[in-house]
């Protein structure tokens, strides 16, 4: 990659490889990773939830499109941490890798990294955060409080935000982040609410985001996969 081409972040809550069909297929949900090319991946429910919550993609098969996982997970077997993962084309590298324990009524956590791109260091953070809105509230704040305590780098967040209305519930980030709605991206096939975002630092420009909508991603998870490509040279400088 050379620094003039857009860096690509995507997020992909993938319901543990569990299709609109109601089939289990792992290997297209690493069939859809491929087509988006990816240089970032947040993904949600990337464990199974029973038993010691073992990853449902393979590491092998990810590392034969060039993504690699990150040590995100506290187990042996977890790919990701409550459920979220992060993974990283394989010719770059991370630090700080970090889980973030959050607040509120369901067992909920993000987990973050700063990535050392060819344009600069990023912060990203990937989070699937509560079904109750006074939950998201809390768990937002403490994000943002996490975020303060930390060095400062620019930062990118994103994931499964569970909020069905374009304009309430996510006040905190909207505070001290460009927020941004790619589309409809829950349900798959239909359409219903936009329970997928990126919150942007302010300080980073982008170039464009959007909704991956593909008769394979329709039938691979029932949300669709967003993405969000960052201007090239806006990180230098940091």
């Amino acid at each position: 990659m050379t620094e003039d081409r857009p860096i690509r972040l995507l997020s992909y809550n993938i319901r543990k490889a569990l299709g609109t069909d109601r089939r289990r297929d792992p290997m297209r949900i690493v069939r859809v990773l491929s087509h988006t090319q990816a240089d970032i991946v947040l993904l949600q429910e990337a464990d199974l939830r029973l038993g010691n919550r073992p990853a449902v993609l393979s590491e092998d098969a990810l590392g034969d499109i060039g993504l690699a996982p990150l040590a995100v997970a506290d187990t042996d077997v977890s790919m990701g941490w409550h459920g979220n993962a992060i993974l990283l084309r394989a010719d770059w590298t991370a630090r700080q890798i970090t889980r973030i324990p959050l607040p509120g009524f369901e067992p909920r956590g993000a987990v973050s990294a700063i990535i050392d791109t060819p344009q600069g260091p990023l912060r990203v953070i990937g989070l699937h955060i509560g079904l109750l809105r006074r939950s998201r509230v809390a768990q937002q704040n403490a994000i943002l409080a996490w975020i303060a305590d930390q060095s400062d780098i620019q930062t990118i967040l994103a994931g499964d935000l569970n909020e069905w209305t374009l304009h309430r519930g996510l006040g905190p980030f909207a505070k001290s982040h460009s927020l941004h709605a790619p589309g409809r991206s829950y349900h798959a096939r239909w359409r219903l609410a936009p329970l997928d975002r990126i919150a942007v630092d302010r300080r980073l420009d982008l170039i464009d985001t959007g909704m991956i909508d593909t008769k394979l991603t329709r039938a691979a998870s029932d949300h669709l996969p967003i993405y969000a490509d960052l201007e090239p040279g806006s990180l230098r400088g940091v």
